[in-house]
């Protein structure tokens, strides 16, 4: 029989390229503006760790060489040598003086040949080109076409998700495109995800909702490999944490310093719900014995001069310590240096206390790595990353960020079971070592090289099609309470058509429950988060896939408003009860009102006559909701129209009662869904382009859609 020849596996030359930043291999300048912060760290680390493997023969990362008397001259130095297999190597790119990253595009043809040259000139070629964020893509689609090298591609931001952030602060779309060339970015993520043989992403949610928007989106191709975490710097207690000086600061906050320790830190945004995590504390006295809370929110010096959104937030923690009277047992720290996180996170260890993330949504949750590798449990939002780490590390509980009852007894179960926390400590630990050490990530990311190198794992080519346009030009807005929900049966045909077609259409909803109450409904029902979500009757709109609030509509529907002036005035109205404070917003006031005792148009009367310019609206045949004049959910989506580019004319909205009144009327595709308060939008009968569905719920919705033939000009998904 023949001897079979067992051959070894070659080692590997890989170039990774990050074009834009400040990249060096020391005193990495995080922060310093836009284009210095966790790519650049990344791609160094990433560098280093390779060269320290058997299994990789040399390592160069290619980044962009900068000559600029304001910048250190590190930055144009040619070589760097990272170690005895990894270097930095700096390639001329137009213009030499520093550019943020915006300005590079039309250099990047010029990069590319230079890194040609420079590859050419090396003993031998890479086996793999990894590209860093969507200039790097494009030049790494250029070269892997030219040399016939595997193209593996990691995005670290998208453009279409940047815009839509962009378009939620106010900034005009002509702006964005002149500002940020974001339709040229976008362009150069379409071209890498059509090139790249493997796209590498932190999470599986980064790769249905964030890359899926993508028209060559290859599901396939892409790999999960989380980030590395540095254990030389995040490790266990060693005994000597209280005498630190971020320990000294918090125990100017608490009368019992001693105490098991919750620590929450993140930065001073609404979607990392911190005050919702203060509220289930301070409504749980079983809680407040147990532990201390610490809320770690960024720095701050004096909170009326930041921004308005870190300034919402920040004063809404202290107003909710307040409320609860929880002084001495909270502590929120005003500064705190990026070299005492990791002390935190040991300080609460020692103290056997738990790592708190209560946010809405949570791409990644590096902070929970952290953490768990200073052996810290952690109890973390059910939504997004935290699933995939506590499943890996069995080292913590998933919870429901709305539900602060359940939130405050998950919390307790942790701290009070000594056994298992001791449990929670040393698998988090582990886990971390095992799943999420950068020898861990180099383990997996070359798992993910090594078959296209060898080309041992086949490849899939999809067929390359564009659609036309860069703004997605078909829109359907639904509201919520018997329309989408109510008919379990009904929903899920309809929740299929969205998603085949979701590369063509924006989904939005539009209702009158506040975030929270809204986002509970949806994952109650199984419903995915939509692209734009109006809440509050038209008060709020925030964009996926992180919540993004647009804060520029805040401020838009604030003219002429004056709360406590309505108040006041409907103070005595007979008929006329206050809804509970959860139903209350700044820009909200929520009454129940009795139509057989006052009539809304009475009311309407009543404040015009005080000068008080609002919007009155009447739903469900009890609700009665005012509103600045500039906000309901017909003004809010025709903002977001504005905003997106989409047409009207190509707009569906369902709708079932006087709230949806404004979205139905104008230019859009409207459909009445049946339903028992029809009586409330009997004016819209004999207007052309308002549809009453014989089907309630969300049938009517799909019955509509046949009515107006209204994917005509667009193939689902499977059919692409």
């Amino acid at each position: 029989m023949k001897k079979q020849v067992t051959v070894a596996k070659k080692p590997l030359f890989i170039v990774l390229i990050s074009v834009h930043g400040l990249i060096r291999g020391h005193d990495l300048e995080l922060g310093r503006d836009a284009d210095t912060g966790g790519q650049t760290k990344y791609v160094v680390e990433l560098a280093r760790a390779l060269g320290e493997h058997q299994d990789v023969e040399k390592v160069v990362l290619l980044t962009r060489r900068v000559i600029d008397p304001l910048i250190s001259v590190d930055y144009a130095q040619v070589l760097e040598p990272l170690s005895n297999k990894a270097g930095i190597v700096r390639i001329e790119c137009g213009e030499e003086k520093y550019l943020r990253k915006e300005m590079l595009w039309d250099s990047l043809e010029n990069f590319s040949d230079n890194v040609l040259t420079f590859l050419q000139s090396q003993p031998r070629l890479p086996d793999v080109i990894h590209s860093h964020y969507a200039d790097a893509g494009y030049v790494g689609s250029l070269l892997s076409h030219q040399l016939g090298i595997p193209l593996v591609h990691t995005g670290h931001s998208l453009g279409r998700n940047k815009r839509q952030q962009l378009l939620a602060s106010g900034i005009k779309r002509s702006e964005i495109e002149s500002t940020y060339h974001i339709s040229r970015r976008i362009e150069a993520e379409e071209t890498t995800l059509g090139s790249a043989e493997r796209v590498i992403t932190s999470t599986q949610q980064e790769i249905e909702q964030q890359y899926g928007l993508y028209d060559f989106y290859q599901p396939e191709r892409m790999r999960v490999v989380p980030p590395g975490t540095d254990l030389a710097q995040f490790f266990p207690p060693l005994g000597d944490e209280k005498k630190s000086p971020i320990a000294m600061v918090l125990k100017r906050y608490l009368s019992e310093p001693n105490k098991p320790m919750i620590l929450a830190l993140s930065r001073p945004d609404p979607k990392k719900n911190l005050v919702a995590l203060i509220e289930a504390y301070g409504e749980c006295p079983a809680l407040q014995d147990a532990a201390n809370l610490v809320i770690v929110a960024g720095n701050r010096y004096d909170i009326t001069e930041m921004g308005d959104v870190a300034k919402a937030v920040l004063t809404d923690i202290l107003l909710a310590i307040d409320k609860y009277d929880l002084y001495g047992k909270v502590a929120y720290p005003k500064h705190h240096q990026q070299g005492e996180v990791a002390e935190l996170y040991r300080l609460a260890a020692a103290s056997h206390g738990v790592f708190a993330n209560p946010a809405l949504t949570e791409p990644f949750g590096l902070t929970l790595i952290e953490a768990a590798a200073c052996g810290l449990p952690i109890v973390a939002t059910e939504d997004g990353g935290p699933i995939d780490i506590i499943r890996n590390c069995q080292n913590g509980h998933l919870i429901n960020p709305l539900d602060k009852a359940a939130m405050a007894a998950t919390l307790l179960q942790t701290l009070s079971d000594r056994t298992a926390w001791r449990r929670l400590a040393s698998n988090g630990i582990a886990g971390v070592r095992h799943f999420y050490s950068w020898s861990a990530h180099v383990a997996s990311y070359l798992v993910v090289l090594q078959p296209l190198v060898e080309k041992t794992e086949p490849i899939a080519r999809m067929v390359l099609k564009r659609r036309a346009g860069v703004f997605r030009e078909q829109a359907l807005f639904a509201s919520l309470d018997q329309n989408l929900i109510g008919d379990t049966a009904a929903l899920v045909p309809f929740l299929q058509t969205m998603h085949a077609h979701r590369k063509a259409i924006i989904f939005g909803i539009a209702t009158g429950r506040s975030l929270d109450d809204a986002l509970s409904t949806l994952k109650r029902n199984n419903i995915p988060q939509p692209d734009v979500l109006i809440t509050g009757q038209g008060t709020q709109i925030h964009y996926a896939p992180n919540l993004t609030e647009d804060t520029t509509w805040a401020r838009h529907i604030d003219h002429l408003w004056n709360r406590q002036a309505v108040r006041d005035c409907l103070k005595d109205v007979p008929g006329l009860t206050l809804q509970p404070r959860g139903n209350q917003s700044v820009f909200k006031l929520s009454y129940f009102v009795d139509p057989a005792v006052t009539h809304v148009n009475e009311i309407r009367q009543l404040l015009l006559r005080n000068e008080q310019a609002v919007n009155v609206i009447f739903s469900f045949g009890q609700f009665l909701d005012v509103l600045p004049l500039r906000a309901s959910k017909g003004l809010a989506l025709r903002w977001c129209a504005g905003q997106f580019g989409f047409p009207l004319e190509k707009t569906l909205v369902a709708g079932v009662t006087g709230a949806d009144a404004d979205m139905l009327r104008g230019n859009t595709l409207g459909v009445v869904v049946d339903n028992r308060h029809l009586d409330e939008l009997a004016d819209l009968a004999n207007i052309e382009k308002i549809y009453f569905s014989k089907q309630p719920h969300a049938a009517g919705i799909l019955e509509a859609m046949t009515h107006y033939n209204f994917f005509a000009d667009a193939r689902p998904e499977s059919a692409a």
